[in-house]
């Protein structure tokens, strides 16, 4: 049955569920930075192999501007440069630099400057723009350009696009304004590509480039997708848009290339880690001479990215990896990657599954948590985190696919969390509270029991069959009185644990100590089968134990003294249930079953037998050791109540000893209800039968057998003659 408790646990766990997920589609800041470095964490662990691509970097490192001074370098360096690159057979030069003024060094630009020179002389002296322009008509030179916030400039755009689909203007961020490149650099040069690699981007790492720019009209490829279309001689990109959704993009395909890209035209990158053998210094190329044969064999081909990784020229960038390396070699990783056809991306509809994911766990777990167990749950928990990591994991080694695991891990901890801190603080209260009140009464199954049985400690009682039992020791005031009180607390704890440990053992309900006394009960609070032999196992229990306690002097009494208990059993109805005020109460039973029990442990003494249980009891131990030991009238009581005693358990009531002190016993009791003279002989033979069947238990119940003949008559006791 569902608590109020449970109820509301669920819906506060179901309200922490909804706002989860609210919160993972609104993907605030902290969620993305956090799902980036899980995709930086997998290629850090599995980076791409760097190979060996038609791909060079021409690097105007700290050498070249060692050899050839400090840049901007003047343009006719740059035209030569340029020369040199294309004689080796370069499919595509690309610039990572922008040209945006006239070179200052140039010689026309310096003389001008100087006062005094002849204007006419001007227009013999060489001009370095002019010079580098010239150079650029023909080659497969793709220059750069970069984002601006001032003016309207956008630069002519090379290639033709080709759409399928609605035209996506509206997928790719937008350009405003660009750096204004010469009109001759322009006119000139094969391919015109934007150089900004995260445009906005709140991070320094690198991780997706747009391959496209848009004013909203015209589309404006980047420069390592421009110098791939003019390596290829293609003309056309053709762009895939989803027909379903407007402005989104899917794939673009550049000559023989196909490339996925995200709804706004961007490359996720996968890159390989910095390496020398992707570099090529610029001095090496524009040295004295002729270039090495390694060097032409490298260039020859390839596309080229000319940039720098000179200190100072403040072109760093970060990469997933961790590393910092210039931005003119993340063009070329581009370039590289797609060639190698290693390709990453994170489908349109991953950000659904993930938030689907956190409403679906995130509800399963608060079930878990709230009705099953918070141990489970976070085993289930623990499952689903593990398996989250490895299909995240596999997805990328294996697909390429992105698929962020953080977002439903944490928000199923946050999830299990709370859930289990509102069960520990309400739902499990009145658990605790059962297992304080029953913790040290009750045997472990029970309580689990009692405490998923709901208004276990409600104030009140239950009319059930219980069977009682009560235990007392044998001359305790005589014990008491040649001991010291703490003496005799010691005596009591080192007896009654041992003994109490047996009602435990065997699913009873320890109700209370009353001096030397135990008083137990067994079929509450909870329903216990078979009570009346658990009952008794637990008397027998007892009696191994006490014996044990004796021959071992736990005690240390020495032999001057055995401890002795009657134990009295009764099986009837009673009253059961928390009794006392709503602040203070005890579980305990009353009733006439109760006082029952209570005076056949008393009449123990009479009977001179450690162990007797009531005729309703008795009825239900079928395989037990019994016998007969009269009807006697038990105080407060008008008519006498039959009494067994028990001898022992299954096994020893198959025995052939017991069955022939069974025999002997029932002629015995018939003789003393005949009342007849032989009952003496009779007495002889059960005491020597029991000396064998029962080792001896039974010597003193036969030695006071014939003194009760009263109890085994049909007439009073009063009227009764002993014989």
């Amino acid at each position: 049955m569902v608590t109020r408790a449970q109820q509301i646990g669920v819906v506060i766990g179901l309200a922490i569920v909804t706002a989860l997920t609210i919160l993972r589609a609104s993907d605030p800041q902290l969620l993305r930075l956090a799902r980036d470095l899980t995709f930086d964490q997998y290629q850090r662990l599995v980076p791409r192999t760097f190979e060996n691509q038609p791909v060079r970097v021409i690097d105007i490192d700290e050498a070249s501007l060692r050899e050839f001074g400090q840049w901007p370098w003047p343009r006719n360096r740059i035209a030569a440069l340029v020369d040199k690159l294309s004689d080796m057979g370069a499919s595509a030069i690309a610039f990572d630099v922008l040209f945006a003024e006239p070179d200052r060094l140039s010689p026309r630009n310096v003389v001008r400057d100087v006062t005094g020179i002849d204007p006419s002389l001007l227009g013999k002296l060489p001009d370095n723009d002019e010079i580098f322009s010239q150079s650029l008509s023909g080659r497969p030179v793709v220059l750069g350009f970069g984002l601006s916030n001032e003016g309207n400039y956008l630069p002519p755009v090379k290639a033709g696009f080709a759409y399928t689909g609605e035209t996506p203007f509206g997928a790719p961020p937008a350009l405003k304004a660009a750096t204004p490149l010469q009109p001759r650099f322009e006119a000139n040069a094969a391919g015109l590509g934007h150089i900004s690699l995260n445009p906005g981007a709140s991070s320094a790492v690198v991780r997706a480039v747009p391959l496209f720019l848009s004013d909203g009209k015209q589309l404006y490829p980047n420069l390592a997708l421009e110098a791939l279309r003019v390596a290829q001689g293609a003309s056309t990109y053709i762009l895939d848009a989803a027909a379903d959704k407007p402005n989104t993009l899917t794939r673009v395909k550049i000559g023989d290339f196909v490339v996925p890209v995200t709804a706004a035209g961007e490359l996720w990158l996968y890159v390989s880690p910095d390496t020398a053998e992707r570099y090529i210094s610029a001095s090496k190329v524009l040295g004295a001479g002729d270039a090495s044969a390694e060097i032409k064999s490298a260039i020859e081909g390839s596309i080229v990215f000319v940039g720098t990784s000179a200190s100072g020229l403040q072109d760093v960038r970060t990469t997933p990896l961790g590393e910092n390396v210039p931005g003119v070699s993340i063009h070329a990783q581009i370039v590289e990657q797609i060639l190698s056809g290693r390709f990453l991306s994170r489908p349109d509809w991953a950000d659904g599954l993930e938030i689907l994911s956190i409403a679906v766990l995130g509800s399963l777990l608060v079930i878990l948590t709230t009705f099953v167990n918070p141990a489970v749950a976070l085993a289930c928990g623990l499952l689903i985190t593990f398996f989250a990591l490895v299909a995240s994991w596999i997805a990328f080694l294996y697909g390429g696919l992105l698929f962020d695991p953080l977002a439903p891990i944490v928000a199923g901890s946050i999830t299990h969390f709370a859930a289990t801190a509102f069960r520990f603080l309400v739902t499990d209260r009145e658990r605790r509270d059962v297992r304080r009140a029953f913790g040290h009464y009750l045997s472990p199954s029970l309580l689990y029991r009692i405490e998923h049985t709901r208004n276990a400690l409600r104030l009140g009682g239950d009319e059930r069959e219980l069977t009682v039992m009560f235990v007392d020791v044998r001359n305790f005031t005589q014990i008491s009185e040649e001991m010291t009180p703490s003496a005799v607390v010691a005596f009591l704890n080192t007896l009654l644990d041992a003994l109490s440990h047996h009602v435990i053992a065997n699913d009873g309900t320890l109700d209370k100590f009353i001096g030397d006394s135990i008083m137990a009960f067994w079929n509450a609070p909870v329903d216990v089968s078979d009570h009346a032999g658990k009952a008794v196992r637990a008397a027998l229990g007892m009696r191994e134990t006490l014996a044990r306690l004796n021959s071992t002097d736990a005690f240390g009494f020495g032999d001057e003294r055995k401890v002795g208990i009657g134990i009295g059993i009764h099986t009837g109805l009673a009253c059961v249930g928390n009794m006392g005020a709503e602040t203070r109460f005890n579980y305990s039973a009353v009733g006439d079953a109760v006082n029952i029990a209570a005076r056949i442990e008393s009449a123990c003494k009479d009977v001179n037998f450690d162990i007797l249980v009531s005729e309703p009891t008795a009825s239900l131990l079928p395989d037990c050791a019994l016998l007969e030991a009269g009807a006697l009238t038990l105080k407060g009581k008008s008519i006498r109540t039959q009494l067994f005693a028990v001898v022992g358990d299954a096994s020893l009531a198959r025995s052939a000893e017991f069955v022939e002190l069974y025999a002997m016993h029932r002629r015995l009791i018939s003789a003393l209800r005949a009342r007849s003279t032989n009952n003496r002989k009779l007495v002889s033979a059960a005491k020597l039968k029991a000396q064998v069947a029962a080792t001896g238990l039974l010597q003193g119940f036969y030695s006071q057998i014939s003194r009760r003949a009263g109890h085994f008559v049909d007439e009073p006791e009063d009227k009764a003659a002993d014989i």
